[in-house]
C-alpha cells in the first residue's frame, strides 16, 4: 500500500518522504492561525526616507500604523491610532504625509441586504510634525492620490437613494459624484457629478478626468467615453449591448501609440487578451497577449511609478500561480533575482519604490509563506517582518495545481494542499466562494490550517470560475442554473479523483465552504448518492429564492441572465433538509449583510422539524467578509472546525 501511495503521488508530480508521519509535524496551537495579520501593507515614502506599515501588536488589539526611518529601522516608530476607530488602510500621499482610512461600528444589526453595521472615514498624518488630521467624510472612496499634487487627493461619494432610477442597477453604475480634497484645509471641491449616463469616472495624475464608463437605460448598452489628455468634451468610443457577455474592459491609456487605449476583450475569442484600441477608429487594433490555456489576468507595471508613471512592463496570466510575461528586460531580470534571494519565493511583488529607485519594499507570499516584507534599501536586503511570524515555512504545507475530469469529461482544475504524513488522507473539498469569481490561490490560511491538522484539502476550480475562458464560466448557468447539479458533481469528482489514486480514505471526506461554497456543503449534505462522512456550512446561502430577491429589482443584462439562471434553477437546500444524511456544522455571523443570518433561522428550524444532526455557531459581530473576521470570532471557527471533524463528523470522527 505504501509502494501504491507514492506512486500515485509521484504521477501528480511530487513525492512525499517514506516513514514521515503526521505525528512528526505537532499541530499549531490554533490561536496561532486565529491572529490577525500582524503586518500588513508595508510601503515606502515617496523620498525614502520613511517606512510605514500596519500592525496588529496582540490577539486583540486594533491595527495601527507605525512610521520608521529607513535608514534605522530600530529606532521607536512614530504610531498612528484612533481610540474608537479602526484603521483599515493607508497611502502615502506625499514625502510626510500618510492619508489612511478608518471605520468605526455604528450600529448593531445590519441595515439591509449590503448595509452592514460600519461607516468610514479618512484622516491624514504628517509624520514629520507627528501630527494627525481628520476629516468629517462619510463614507468616502479614495480614487486617486494626484501624483503630481502630494496635498490633494480625490474622492467621491454614491449619490441618490435606493429609489432613483440608478436604484435598478447595480453598484457599478450608480451615479457617483468626484470631489478634490485638500488634505491640508479639509475643504473639498467638486470635480464633476457623474451620471448613470456618464459616470464610473478616472482621472490622470493632474486630476483630469479621461475615461468614464455609463449605461444607456432606453437601449440596455454600456457607453465608453474617452477624453483626450487636455482637452475638453467627451468623445464615445465603445458600445455594446448589456446582454453580451464578452468582456471589454479599459485598463490605461496605450502610452506606445498615440490615441490609443489598453484593453482587456474576448473580441469573439473563448479566452480574454489584452488588446491595443484604437480610439480614432473604435476598434482593437492589436492584439498584444493572449493564451489559449486561461484568460490574462491583468498587466504588470514599472516598479518605479515615479520614474516610469502607467509603464505597463508585462502582462500576468493565472495557473498554478501568478505568472507573468515580462515585455521589460531590466525588470524581468529585476524580479528573477528577487526570486533567487527570497526563501520559498511563490508570488513576488515590490510594493512601492523611491522616486531614486534606490529603496523599496519586496512582498512574497506562497504556500510557505504567509507573506513577508523586505526592505532593499542602498543595496542592503533585510526582513522586516510576517504577516505570521508564529508559523515558520518548514511546517507548512505544499499546494500542487491539477487537472481531473468531471463525469462529463470536462476538465476542472484545483489546488491541491498536501498535509505532511503519508497517504491516503482525510481529505476537505473547499469550494471557493462568488460562485462567478477567479480564485488565485497564493496563501490559504484556510487550507494551511486543515493541512497542519492532517487533512489534504482540494479547491476545485469548477464550472462557472472565472479565469479559465467564457464557455467554463458559461456552462454553470446558461442552460439553467447548475448549482447542486453539475458544478457539484465538480466538486465530488475531484474528491473520488484523489480515492482512486490511493492519495484519499474514502471513509474520511468532508466539505466545507464560505457563502456559495457553504450552500455547496449544504447540498453535498443531502445528496444521496453520498461521498461525504459530514459537511461545514458557513454563511451559506440556503434559500436561493430569498438570496436573489434581495436585489432581483436591480438586475439587468448579463448579470441578470447570470444571477437569475443560476439561483432560480439550481438546488434549494431548505427543499432537501429532509435528505440530510451527514451530521452539519452551520456557521454565521450575527451581522452578515451578504447572505443575512435568516438564511441560518429558516434552515435551522428545518433541520429541527427533521431530527437532524447539526451543530451551530453564531459568530456574534461577524459580517460575511474576513476584513469582519477578528480573532474572537476567527477561534471560535477553528476550535469549532477542528473539534467537529475530530468527534461528530461521521462513526469515529474524521
Amino acid at each position: 500500500m505504501r509502494k501504491l501511495a507514492c506512486l500515485a503521488l509521484a504521477i501528480l508530480g511530487y513525492t512525499i518522504a517514506a516513514g514521515s508521519s503526521v505525528a512528526d509535524i505537532e499541530p499549531y496551537p490554533l490561536e496561532y492561525w486565529a491572529l490577525r495579520e500582524v503586518i500588513n501593507n508595508a510601503q515606502v515614502s515617496p523620498d525614502g526616507k520613511y517606512l510605514g506599515l500596519m500592525k496588529i501588536a496582540s490577539k486583540r488589539a486594533n491595527p495601527i500604523i507605525e512610521v520608521y526611518e529607513t535608514a534605522d529601522l530600530s529606532k521607536k516608530p512614530f504610531r498612528i491610532g484612533a481610540a474608537k476607530m479602526e484603521v483599515t488602510n493607508f497611502y502615502w500621499a506625499s514625502d510626510k504625509d500618510i492619508v489612511f482610512t478608518l471605520r468605526q461600528k455604528v450600529r448593531d444589526r445590519i441595515d439591509g441586504f449590503n448595509r452592514g453595521v460600519y461607516e468610514t472615514r479618512i484622516a491624514v498624518a504628517d509624520v514629520e510634525k507627528k501630527k494627525m488630521r481628520s476629516f468629517d467624510e462619510s463614507n468616502p472612496t479614495i480614487v486617486d492620490l494626484l501624483q503630481d499634487k502630494p496635498d490633494k487627493i480625490i474622492i467621491s461619494f454614491t449619490e441618490g437613494d435606493d429609489d432613483g432610477p440608478g436604484s435598478k442597477l447595480s453598484e457599478a453604475f450608480r451615479p457617483r459624484a468626484y470631489w478634490e480634497f485638500d488634505l491640508n484645509r479639509g475643504t473639498k471641491k467638486l470635480l464633476i457629478r457623474g451620471k448613470i449616463a456618464l459616470g464610473n469616472i478616472e482621472f490622470d495624475a493632474q486630476g483630469n478626468p479621461w475615461l468614464a464608463r455609463g449605461f444607456d437605460l432606453a437601449h440596455g448598452e454600456l457607453i465608453w467615453y474617452w477624453r483626450k489628455p487636455g482637452g475638453s468634451g467627451w468623445t464615445e468610443i465603445k458600445r455594446m449591448s448589456e446582454d453580451d457577455f464578452e468582456t471589454f474592459s479599459v485598463e490605461n491609456i496605450d502610452y506606445t501609440q498615440p490615441d490609443h487605449l489598453l484593453v482587456y476583450a474576448h473580441n469573439g475569442n473563448d479566452k480574454i487578451g489584452l488588446w491595443s484600441f484604437n480610439v480614432k477608429t473604435k476598434k482593437l487594433d492589436e492584439l498584444i497577449y493572449r493564451r489559449e490555456d486561461a484568460d490574462v489576468y491583468g498587466v504588470k507595471y514599472h516598479s518605479n511609478d515615479w520614474t516610469h508613471p502607467n509603464q505597463v512592463t508585462g502582462v500576468s496570466y493565472f495557473k498554478d500561480k501568478l505568472r507573468v510575461e515580462f515585455f521589460d528586460e531590466t525588470e524581468r531580470a529585476t524580479y528573477q533575482q528577487l526570486e533567487q534571494l527570497i526563501p520559498y519565493s511563490h508570488y513576488i511583488n515590490i510594493n512601492s519604490r523611491s522616486r531614486d529607485g534606490n529603496t523599496m519594499i519586496v512582498y512574497n507570499a506562497g504556500p510557505r509563506d504567509p507573506g513577508t516584507y523586505y526592505l532593499l534599501r542602498n543595496g542592503q536586503f533585510k526582513v522586516v517582518g510576517s504577516k505570521q511570524p508564529l508559523l515558520e515555512s518548514e511546517n507548512l504545507a505544499d499546494v500542487r495545481y491539477i487537472s481531473y475530469d468531471a463525469r462529463d469529461g470536462r476538465p476542472i482544475p484545483a489546488f491541491l494542499t498536501v498535509p505532511h504524513g503519508e497517504a491516503p488522507f482525510p481529505l476537505i473539498v473547499l469550494p471557493h466562494g462568488g460562485p462567478f469569481v477567479q480564485e488565485t490561490v497564493i496563501y490559504d490560511e484556510w487550507a494551511q490550517m486543515l493541512a497542519n491538522n492532517g487533512y489534504m484539502v482540494i479547491q476545485p476550480q469548477y464550472r462557472g470560475s472565472h479565469g479559465y475562458g467564457m464557455q467554463f464560466y458559461l456552462d454553470a448557468f446558461i442552460k439553467g442554473g447548475q448549482g447542486g447539479y453539475e458544478m457539484q458533481d465538480d466538486k465530488d469528482d475531484g474528491a473520488k479523483y484523489l480515492v482512486e489514486r490511493g492519495l484519499v480514505d474514502p471513509d474520511r471526506i468532508a466539505m466545507f465552504g464560505w457563502s456559495y461554497g457553504g450552500y455547496a456543503a449544504l447540498v453535498a449534505a443531502s445528496r444521496e448518492d453520498q461521498i461525504y462522512q459530514c459537511v461545514i456550512a458557513g454563511a451559506a446561502v440556503s434559500d436561493p429564492i430569498m438570496q436573489v430577491n434581495y436585489y432581483r429589482f436591480r438586475l439587468r443584462g448579463t448579470s441578470r441572465d447570470e444571477q437569475l439562471r443560476m439561483w432560480d434553477d439550481s438546488i434549494s437546500p431548505l427543499k432537501e433538509v429532509a435528505k440530510v444524511n451527514v451530521p452539519i456544522l452551520l456557521i454565521h455571523g450575527d451581522v452578515d449583510q451578504r447572505v443575512p443570518p435568516e438564511h441560518a433561522k429558516k434552515y435551522r428550524k428545518l433541520l429541527d422539524k427533521h431530527n437532524k444532526n447539526y451543530k451551530y455557531l453564531e459568530l456574534e459581530g461577524a459580517d460575511h467578509f474576513s476584513s469582519t473576521l477578528f480573532y474572537r470570532h476567527q477561534i471560535a471557527l477553528y476550535e469549532s472546525m477542528i473539534d467537529f471533524l475530530e468527534n461528530d463528523c461521521g462513526p469515529g470522527g474524521l
